[in-house]
């Protein structure tokens, strides 16, 4: 019954919209997340705060193919409503052809324009099911890392050879190989069409097109875009600015963000992540929090440096505010994560170092009006992973298929860390 309730709105609100491919959706219904003029979120007249979560497979379940089980899908989402998790951070698709190492599956593109019709319209039955829920979601639409496809596939398209693999040919490698992408213009004008596409979408659930849905919150240039050299940081700008306009002349209603770490996603240049985020185009800022990947806290004993992950957050926290303060624009830890005790992967192992660190960033949320929202690093739910690391046909996780399963996720047994989520719905 909702779902014929959705179409039948569907087919009137189509009826006053403007036809044309470019600006769809261009009167926009309640509900939509916009930025005020004091540069924070709002939905209608409420102030629009939230503690999130990032769950990249969710259209994977929602799909029908290989990987899809809407059964689980509906009992994960439920399972976040009821614990106040209304903000998801999610993968469009992945690009590649099957079968690559640390490589996620199956892919949505996998050729320049072919794409799994499976996986789009599991996209769209879960933007659907959303909407169903009141929930929202930010969609990122390409990555800088290996375990989608992202920047590796588009160079491999234009004729740039097949990526290494970090976990296996070194990190130093895939950076010497990945930083062509920014640098090649037939890499990012392939990335920017696949970006058109899917925001031109018209849902096959609900009938309408993707800029008439208020389960959408953002549309994301990408998860963690880098130069990857200081030779690449003007080209890096350039992408992310012709990308966000031409997300905005299909899709005027939705917000733009960049996905970015931050100055540690800029080749350390705070500056260039500055110029980014003040892109007229760009509608509010974001980083991420990786302490442990990024030596601010020892692996060694992930208990006893917490406290400097703290810290050290703070300093990363308060740097970036500063920095984009001059433009009024609000900020997202879109991504943070800590490990479990020990650097522990089962779901029966402490969370006592984690649950420090999660109340801390919760605290910054609810204590600082400048941010406005965080999405911790991620939802495993359900899932309990059959080996430490992801093969084809296991549970998915939030952990993706190069990093250890159960390292970061979140299960839905740990009832410590869940019970430190604030109420942070709309005000």
């Amino acid at each position: 019954m909702i779902k014929h309730l959705i179409l039948a709105a569907s087919a009137m609100a189509a009826l006053m919209l403007p036809a044309g491919a470019e600006g769809q959706g261009s009167a926009v219904a309640d509900g939509f997340v916009k930025v005020g003029a004091d540069g924070r979120f709002y939905v209608s007249d409420s102030l629009y705060r939230f503690a999130g979560t990032n769950f990249w497979y969710g259209p994977i379940l929602a799909s029908d193919g290989p990987g899809g089980d809407r059964l689980r899908l509906d009992r994960e989402l439920d399972r976040m409503q009821r614990l106040g998790i209304n903000n998801l951070r999610i993968l469009a698709g992945a690009e590649g052809p099957a079968g690559l190492p640390h490589h996620l599956y199956p892919a949505l593109q996998t050729a320049p324009g072919v794409y799994d019709e499976r996986l789009l319209e599991g996209l769209d039955y879960f933007i659907s099911c959303l909407e169903e829920r009141g929930m929202k979601a930010v969609v990122y639409l390409n990555n800088a890392w290996e375990w989608s496809g992202g920047y590796g596939s588009y160079l491999q398209w234009c004729g740039h050879g097949q990526a290494p693999v970090p976990g296996i040919d070194g990190y130093r490698e895939y950076v010497e190989h990945v930083k062509d992408f920014v640098l090649s213009d037939s890499a990012r004008a392939m990335a920017i069409k696949h970006a058109e596409f899917m925001v031109g979408r018209r849902n096959t659930v609900t009938g309408r097109h993707y800029s008439e849905s208020p389960a959408i919150m953002a549309w994301q240039i990408a998860n963690e875009p880098r130069a990857f050299s200081d030779e690449g940081k003007e080209a890096l700008y350039c992408w992310i600015r012709d990308t966000a306009k031409a997300i905005k002349r299909i899709d005027p209603n939705h917000l733009v963000s960049t996905g970015s770490e931050g100055k540690y996603g800029c080749e350390t240049d705070i500056d260039l992540w500055r110029r980014i985020h003040e892109l007229p185009e760009i509608d509010y800022a974001v980083i991420h929090l990786w302490p442990t990947n990024w030596g601010w806290a020892s692996r060694d004993n992930v208990e006893a440096h917490v406290e400097d992950a703290c810290r050290m957050s703070d300093r990363y926290i308060d740097e970036h505010i500063a920095a984009i303060d001059s433009c009024g624009k609000t900020i997202v830890i879109e991504e943070f994560g800590y490990p479990r005790d020990g650097m522990a992967l089962s779901p029966e192992s402490a969370v006592t170092a984690r649950d420090r660190y999660y109340s801390h960033i919760f605290d910054r949320l609810i204590g600082d009006s400048r941010i406005s929202g965080v999405n911790f690093w991620g939802w495993n739910g359900e899932a309990r992973p059959s080996g430490n690391m992801w093969s084809n046909g296991a549970p998915y996780t939030c952990d993706p298929p190069h990093e250890p399963q159960g390292l970061y996720g979140v299960y839905d047994c740990d009832a410590t860390t869940l019970r430190l989520l604030p109420s942070m719905s709309v005000k």
